[in-house]
């Protein structure tokens, strides 16, 4: 290699979306009303996540995670119900983490934080969720872990949780606020459309 790009894997591995391979893909995210997104996804067969296609479904999703941009993307958000998901809260987006049949295994205490979703475009809401979770999970390359979470990648964890449920965080709001959301969407759809 020569000396000029000695950096070029250390700055990859950083920075996984800047370096785009020809084999990435962008994936289309469902948005809400698709009764798609009601789909209560199934478990991941984890004899299967070593497979070439499963590594690369992983890496689309980051790639259509960071260029929406969010910090979290469900499975059921690109139309593919099984149960995994992959976050990173970081401001750099060098923080990848991928989690392979979740479950949360214990809430403590509350929290009321604004979200957003990439299903959602353009609509924040308060949600209440706990503040303090322990998940378990498998990684990307297989290995079963658990971990604490609190903050921003609790409320992440959370929020991602829910898609693999067919749930969505606008069914925390008041039908009357739902409905309004559903009627903004409509509109900017038409306008989109209309452009």
């Amino acid at each position: 290699m020569p000396a000029a790009l000695h950096w070029a894997p250390a700055l990859a591995a950083m920075f996984p979306h800047a370096f785009r391979t020809p084999t990435m893909a962008l994936l289309t995210i469902l948005e809400f009303p698709d009764a798609r997104l009601r789909t209560k996804a199934v478990p991941v067969d984890v004899a299967g996540i070593a497979a070439p296609e499963f590594q690369k479904r992983l890496d689309d999703m980051f790639e259509t995670m960071y260029d929406a941009p969010g910090i979290g993307l469900a499975a059921s958000q690109v139309d593919v119900h099984q149960r995994f998901m992959v976050i990173d809260i970081s401001e750099e987006k060098n923080s990848p983490m991928v989690f392979i049949n979740p479950e949360i295994l214990g809430k403590e205490g509350e929290e009321v934080c604004q979200e957003g979703c990439l299903s959602v475009p353009n609509i924040f809401a308060d949600v209440t969720r706990a503040a303090n979770i322990r998940v378990r999970a498998t990684d990307r390359k297989g290995a079963s872990f658990e971990m604490d979470a609190d903050g921003l990648l609790a409320v992440c964890i959370q929020h991602e949780m829910d898609h693999l449920d067919g749930k969505l965080f606008v069914d925390y709001l008041s039908p009357l606020k739902r409905e309004m959301v559903k009627k903004k969407l409509a509109k900017a759809a038409r306008e989109k459309k209309a452009a």
